[in-house]
């Protein structure tokens, strides 16, 4: 941490990247789910320093709902760093119990990692898959996301970067839900491409 805060800082200045498209054009019909948009409160939108957002509201025909949220930096050197739903989600109060990696077929780049949470507020449950997607990677670590950031900052000037996550109650099983999130992420994928900036 101590390093990225020295290379962001004081390393060499970044270029100015912007997505592709804006989220606001971003699709509210993926697969067989049809959203909602939706926001944050201000306060919300302060505290993560994104510079272009979007959330939505997914839902199914048989009634089950998935909430897509993507924030897009346009730089990370001014001291706003993607937020970490280990660091987000206790705070409104759900407990992490269990963290693991799952592969997801993100078409045309094959089978690629991402960040699985089960989390339970009373007696509630959600599953969270989430990733960052920054600079042409599909990163499922939050040390190397710090990694190739300052690498980055350094051999590409670049310091953008995105936060991918996808969030659904557990309404029948753990394994019901990982399913249909991971079939969400499938469908979603080539269209963050079409948004997203690559390498």
């Amino acid at each position: 941490m101590i390093l990225t805060a020295i290379y962001l800082n004081f390393g060499i200045r970044s270029e100015v990247i912007s997505p592709l498209k804006g989220l606001s054009e971003f699709p509210t019909v993926i697969g067989r789910w049809k959203g909602h948009v939706s926001h944050f409160d201000e306060d919300v939108y302060k505290t993560l320093g994104v510079d272009d957002s979007y959330l939505c509201n997914y839902q199914s025909e048989d009634g089950k709902s998935i909430q897509l949220y993507i924030g897009f930096y346009q730089s990370q050197r001014e001291g706003a760093l993607i937020h970490s739903p280990k660091n987000c989600m206790p705070g409104a109060g759900w407990d992490i119990i269990n963290r693991s990696l799952i592969k997801v077929n993100m078409s045309p780049r094959g089978q690629r990692k991402v960040i699985r949470l089960l989390m339970r507020k009373g007696n509630e449950r959600q599953i969270a898959l989430y990733w960052f997607q920054s600079r042409g990677r599909v990163i499922s670590s939050e040390y190397w996301q710090k990694i190739y950031l300052i690498w980055d900052s350094i051999f590409k000037h670049r310091t953008d970067g995105t936060f991918v996550r996808l969030i659904a109650p557990v309404e029948h099983s753990e394994a019901e839900t990982t399913r249909d999130l991971k079939g969400f992420a499938q469908d979603l994928f080539p269209i963050l491409e079409q948004f997203l900036p690559g390498a």
